[in-house]
């Protein structure tokens, strides 16, 4: 799969995206994944912080909120940046950029990055990583929230006759690949790999793990978004914190 086509894919899901995510419920945002990642940004008053893969800026608007000195969101889907624009504030800023090449930015500009599941859908995530690094300010963190490698490699129900669901199906788990399925009414491509191979990576671009969440959803939020029940069973998700030395 290359990055235009890619891109592509995520230029025909940009208007159903921006949508649900500014007038829809977002269930497994608002409701399970916003808590842990805030929790684990900590305070970010003053802070200059990256979002990588932005989309149309709602977690960069979120750090601007809570008094983040700089937000710049990044993102190769052109559609998505122009409507990041449409609600930016004074501190929050976008461009539109490849993840996996900073070029533009120099070394030790940033306290914070967040990539809010943007990694499962880049075809070298090392090179994100090693991008991050080099524009991380010494001591700086990388909070990641990714597909759990658990859910990505098959990640379905298994159902009874009935629909009642069994258990997830967890298979070829080894096969590190393209996983395609449909978004929005859009046909949607991303990456399968290993909690090894996500997990070795960061060791060897120099990260330390402070911290590793599976994120499941409260009492309060289930009552709000009873859709969420599965989450009390198998996690979806799973953050990464991470800490340059």
């Amino acid at each position: 799969m290359t990055e235009s086509a890619l891109n592509r894919e995520w230029v025909a899901l940009s208007a159903a995206w921006t949508k649900e995510a500014r007038e829809g419920r977002n269930a497994n945002r608002n409701g399970l994944l916003d808590p842990p990642m805030l929790a684990a940004c900590g305070e970010v008053r003053g802070l200059w912080a990256l979002d990588c893969g932005c989309g149309e800026g709602r977690f960069c608007r979120k750090l601007a909120e809570r008094g983040a000195a700089h937000v710049l969101g990044i993102d190769l889907c052109e559609p998505m940046i122009d409507a990041a624009r449409e609600l930016h504030g004074e501190s929050d800023h976008y461009r539109v950029a490849d993840v996996q090449e900073l070029n533009f930015i120099g070394d030790e500009t940033f306290d914070l990055v967040i990539s809010y599941l943007n990694q499962c859908d880049l075809v070298d995530f090392e090179a994100n990583n090693r991008e991050v690094f080099r524009v991380l300010k010494s001591g700086g963190r990388f909070i990641i929230a990714n597909l759990h490698p658990m859910r990505s490699a098959v990640g379905h129900w298994q159902r009874t006759e009935d629909g009642t669901k069994e258990h997830i199906v967890l298979d070829r788990y080894f096969e590190e690949r393209e996983r395609h399925w449909r978004m929005m009414g859009v046909d949607f491509t991303n990456f399968h790999r290993s909690l090894e191979t996500y997990v070795s990576s960061f060791l060897a671009t120099g990260f330390s793990i402070t911290g590793i969440i599976e994120p499941t959803v409260t009492p309060a939020n289930l009552e709000r978004y009873p859709e969420l029940d599965d989450e009390l069973r198998v996690p979806n998700f799973i953050i990464y914190c991470l800490q340059k030395a």
